[in-house]
């Protein structure tokens, strides 16, 4: 996954705020969302950091499985990423 060309991405103290140049959209992402975001740009699997999100906030894998999921689809939803 990589931002998609028009995507300017600041970290701050409360996460990750993504601006979406073409559109002067902007988006919030939480220190979790932001935790997802910046693994899988690194080149992460979503498997790989929905096992570490469940094993670090004790959670079931499933769910943090759905929850990687859905970032990733409101992510692209956004015309924020695209696949690389």
């Amino acid at each position: 996954m990589r931002l998609h060309s028009d995507v300017s991405m600041t970290d701050t103290d409360d996460g990750t705020v993504l601006l979406h140049q073409r559109t002067g959209r902007y988006w919030q992402l939480n220190p979790t969302g932001s935790q997802v975001l910046h693994r899988l740009l690194a080149g992460d699997t979503p498997e790989t950091v929905a096992s570490d999100l469940a094993a670090s906030y004790g959670v079931d894998p499933r769910r943090a499985a759905d929850d990687v999921g859905a970032v990733i689809r409101q992510l692209r939803a956004a015309d924020l990423t695209v696949a690389s």
